[in-house]
């Protein structure tokens, strides 16, 4: 080892300048850390990418889509939430193409369930009706599928409808990685898939529910809603996970 390599006790080896990634976002140049992604670069330069699934604090699983991306020598969509930025990428987030896959998405999670957005307690507060709003959805093209979901009614404080899930799993997600509780699983494929306490058990008899609200708070429809509560109640309360998640990560 030369000199020049050698790092002094108690002391951090200095990282090389390789581990910053350029790259080109709708044209503009940006640098990131390799272990960051699309949509943590577009975050950090307010640039629009929409989402639904992805929620800061919790992990990415990429299922909800609305975020694909061009990205240039690659001629797939690729969600923005998982796909890791490399050197001298060329993203674009908007484009006619990716307009139209995002409005037949949004589209799709209408028809696939009950959303009837005048008689759902998370009117004016549902991110579902705001991003439908925010790319220009007026209508359906797709016939509806009316699925007979049911309303489980059986806790105390919760009520989950089925009818308005979107499968994003933050309710999973959030169960497991800031409550620690994994009360919340998806069972089932398709049409027929949809979100469990414990073994598809009632709500009111889980063993393992605290009774947090976290998964409440962090649905992005009115899936999951508190029982007595009115329209204008329902506004969603998530401030707390970013700081959960690096309180957790300050003591690993």
């Amino acid at each position: 080892m030369s000199p020049t390599n050698v790092v002094k006790p108690g002391t951090k080896p200095v990282q090389p300048a390789s581990n910053v990634k350029t790259l080109q976002i709708d044209g503009k140049d940006f640098s990131a850390r390799p272990e960051e992604t699309i949509l943590d670069v577009a975050r950090q330069n307010k640039i629009f990418i929409p989402r639904l699934c992805e929620l800061e604090g919790l992990s990415d699983v990429g299922a909800c889509r609305l975020c694909l991306v061009e990205v240039k020598g690659s001629n797939k969509l690729l969600p923005a939430c998982v796909t890791r930025v490399y050197e001298g990428m060329e993203v674009t987030t908007n484009s006619p193409r990716l307009a139209a896959y995002r409005r037949m998405i949004i589209e799709l999670l209408f028809t696939e369930r009950n959303h009837i957005c005048s008689v759902c307690v998370s009117n004016g507060h549902c991110d579902l009706q705001w991003m439908a709003q925010k790319l220009g959805l007026t209508h359906v093209h797709f016939p509806y599928r009316y699925p007979k979901a049911n309303v489980d009614a059986s806790h105390e404080r919760f009520v989950i409808d089925h009818n308005r899930c979107i499968l994003c799993t933050r309710c999973v997600r959030v169960c497991d990685e800031i409550e620690g509780a994994h009360v919340w699983d998806v069972m089932g494929r398709g049409i027929d898939a949809k979100v469990v306490t414990d073994l598809n058990e009632a709500w009111g008899n889980s063993e393992t529910c605290t009774s947090c609200g976290k998964c409440v708070h962090v649905c992005p429809t009115g899936a999951l809603s508190e029982k007595g509560h009115a329209v204008a109640e329902m506004e969603k309360r998530r401030h707390f996970l970013p700081y959960l998640t690096m309180m957790r990560e300050s003591q690993e």
